[in-house]
Parts: structure tokens; C-alpha cells; sequence
């Protein structure tokens, strides 16, 4: 029943889900400003799939989209790319050589503040343009284990919660390096740190009942 409940709320998969709602209302804000930017147009998605973009019913011409992914996907439909590299160190694409960059919540995966500071660095160096989302770190309820206040607990308690209880679309990880791996991979931000981030970007704030469910980072 648990199980079931958050799925509701949190499976994106799930086109009834809350979750899949916003992402949806999301990309609709995505698609005003790729529907200004003249064709054919270069999307860079960083953490990006093909199912992502074909449960948002994307069927643009004159638009291609690299999918870049610590790991590539041998053979992908058109319109689409998909290619191996580390969105902190894109040393490998020269400047400006995308229309624009995509990123879902993927940011916060990373880490440590210097590694998030590299991303949004080679984000504003290879892209034109930016359309790069995030959850809140101040909402009360943390994304990724669903769990109320979750992020805000001691680390000890966090790495023990996930060892011994499956929580959202994290899991129950019994191998405590593994656990406490997990938690330390993820780095939520606030809205003064995305601001540091992105500093010549408009700050987008998605609500959920009042409340700053996650930022989005769109360039002017």
C-alpha cells in the first residue's frame, strides 16, 4: 500500500503520477523557449533519455538531442544522440556549440558544491541557451527517498534509514559503503546557491501547494 502511494506521487513513469504532472508542465515551459530560438536547433541533455523525452510527446523537426550519460547507449531512434562523458569536464565540446543545454534533475547528483559549480560552468560554456531543473532543498518532503524532512536528518541516520528501509526510487541498499555512497551523492541546493550558480539566469520556482518544489535555471 505504501509502495503503491508513492508511486502516486513520485513515478514518473506513471502518467497519472504527481510527479509526471509537473515534469509535464515543466517541459511546456521548456518548449516557449525552444518555440522562440530559430531551427534547426541543438539540444545537449545532460543525464537525459529517450524515454524522458518521448513520454513528453517530443516530436520537434529540425531538432536533434545528444543524450550525454557517463555511460553511452549503443544505438538510439533519431532524432536523438547519445554519448559518453562527465558534465563536470565537457572538455571535449567546444564553446557555445549548442543551441541549448537540458538537465532534470540531475544537478544534485553530484556530490560536493565544487562539482555542481563545474557543471553549471561548462553548462554556460557549451550552450547558447539553458534550461536546467532541481529540486528545492528546503521542500519537506526529499525527492529521491520520499521521505519528510529525510535530508535533513544526521548522515548516520540517513545511511541507516536506507540500509534497512526502501524508500522511494532509492531502494534498500543492504552494503553500507554502497548506502553511504548514495547519500553523499546527493547534494540538494537552495534557492541562494542555484542563484550563485546561475547568475545571469532567471530562477523559476515550481510550487506545490505554496511551497518551492524545485528551481529551474532558464538563460535570458
Amino acid at each position: 500500500m505504501l509502495k503503491s502511494f508513492v508511486d502516486k506521487i513520485s513515478d514518473n513513469k506513471n502518467s497519472r503520477s504527481l510527479a509526471h504532472s509537473y515534469r509535464s508542465k515543466r517541459f511546456e515551459l521548456f518548449k516557449e523557449l525552444l518555440n522562440k530560438m530559430p531551427k534547426p536547433i541543438q539540444i545537449l541533455d545532460l543525464g537525459g533519455t529517450v524515454d524522458f523525452w518521448q513520454a513528453m510527446n517530443f516530436n520537434e523537426n529540425d531538432v536533434t538531442i545528444t543524450l550525454l550519460n557517463l555511460i553511452s547507449v549503443e544505438s538510439v531512434p533519431a532524432p536523438f544522440l547519445s554519448v559518453k562523458g562527465d558534465a563536470t569536464n565537457l572538455n571535449g565540446i567546444a564553446d557555445q556549440s549548442y543551441d541549448i543545454v537540458f538537465s532534470n534533475s540531475v544537478i544534485e547528483h553530484l556530490f560536493t558544491w565544487e562539482n555542481q559549480q563545474k557543471m553549471a560552468a561548462e553548462i554556460m560554456r557549451v550552450g547558447k541557451k539553458h534550461f536546467i531543473q532541481s529540486p528545492n532543498y528546503w521542500f519537506p518532503v526529499e525527492p529521491h527517498w520520499v521521505f519528510p524532512f529525510f535530508q535533513y536528518f544526521p548522515k548516520k541516520l540517513r545511511v541507516y534509514m536506507t540500509q534497512h528501509y526502501t524508500l522511494g526510487h532509492i531502494g534498500k541498499i543492504y552494503n553500507s559503503n554502497e548506502a553511504e555512497r548514495q547519500v553523499e551523492e546527493i547534494r540538494l541546493l537552495t534557492r541562494k546557491e542555484y542563484a550563485q550558480l546561475f547568475p545571469q539566469s532567471k530562477i523559476f520556482e515550481e510550487k506545490f501547494i505554496g511551497i518551492t518544489k524545485s528551481f529551474i535555471a532558464i538563460s535570458n
